[in-house]
C-alpha cells in the first residue's frame, strides 16, 4: 500500500511540474513577478540550508539525470554582467515553477487529510517537499551566491 502512495506522490509531482511551468509563463510579465516573487528568499542563512540539507539535493541535481532537464542553468566561462543577469533569470523561473508546483501538490495533500487519508497525505507531501520545495530553496542559494557574484563583476567594472 506503501508503494501506491509513493508512486502517486511521484506522479502527483511530475504532473506539478507541468502546472508550474504553466502558471510561471502566465504571470512571468506583471510586476507580482519581476518584483515580489524574483527576490523571494525563505531561508536566508546558508548554515540552515546545510542543516535541513540542501547540499544533499544539490548533490543529487549535479550528478544525476537531473542535470539534463535544465541546461540553461549551467554557469560558463563568460563572466559577463548580462550572461550573468540572464541566467539569473532562469534560476529565478526555475524557482517560480517549483513554486508554483510545490502549491499545486498541497491541493492534493489537503483532500487526502480531508479524507482522513493521512499516511496518503503525509506520504505526497514529503515526496513534494523533496523534489519541489528544495530545489526551490537550493535556486534561491543559488541566486544568492550569484547575486555576490554580480556585485564582485561590478565593482571590479567600476
Amino acid at each position: 500500500m506503501i508503494v501506491k502512495y509513493f508512486s502517486f506522490g511521484i506522479s502527483v509531482v511530475f504532473i506539478s511540474f507541468i502546472v508550474g511551468m504553466i502558471m510561471t509563463a502566465l504571470i512571468r510579465k506583471t510586476n507580482f513577478y519581476n518584483k515580489t516573487l524574483s527576490n523571494l528568499n525563505f531561508i536566508k542563512n546558508d548554515t540552515i540550508n546545510t542543516l535541513i540539507g540542501v547540499g544533499a539535493i544539490k548533490w543529487i541535481v549535479k550528478n544525476t539525470f537531473f542535470k539534463f532537464l535544465n541546461p540553461k542553468i549551467k554557469i560558463d566561462r563568460k563572466l559577463n554582467i548580462s550572461y550573468l543577469s540572464s541566467l539569473r533569470s532562469e534560476m529565478t523561473k526555475a524557482e517560480i515553477d517549483h513554486i508554483f508546483a510545490f502549491i499545486f501538490v498541497l491541493i492534493f495533500v489537503f483532500l487526502k487529510i480531508y479524507r482522513q487519508e493521512y499516511l496518503f497525505a503525509l506520504i505526497i507531501f514529503l515526496v513534494n517537499i523533496i523534489m519541489n520545495l528544495y530545489p526551490s530553496l537550493l535556486q534561491q542559494q543559488n541566486k544568492r551566491r550569484l547575486d555576490q557574484l554580480i556585485n564582485r563583476i561590478k565593482k571590479i567594472s567600476i
